[in-house]
């Protein structure tokens, strides 16, 4: 069974957010800056904890994974904003 997650990241140093970001990518939808929604099974779920947790240094960089439950019967995504309103990512990102 898949459950989505969010994964939010706050990374200290340049050269391992750009790892970081380029390492998400592979595993889900980035949402915002530092924000992914990710549906993982539970295989997928301990790929992705193993490769962030090669890359990020464990003293200063923190990720964080938030479980939203089950995939299955949730029906649409729903994305609800203050402010400036979310409007998905359409064009690829790079971080310099």
């Amino acid at each position: 069974m898949r459950n989505t997650y969010l994964v939010t990241y706050d990374i200290c140093n340049a050269k391992r957010l750009r790892k970081v970001f380029k390492t998400m990518r592979d595993f889900g939808d980035h949402l915002q800056y530092s924000v992914f929604e990710c549906q993982f099974h539970p295989i997928d779920l301990a790929k992705c904890r193993h490769t962030l947790g090669e890359i990020i240094k464990h003293d200063e960089d923190q990720v964080l994974f938030i479980n939203l439950g089950p995939t299955e019967g949730r029906g649409e995504r729903v994305i609800d904003a203050i402010g400036k309103p979310y409007s998905p990512i359409c064009a690829p990102c790079i971080v310099v």
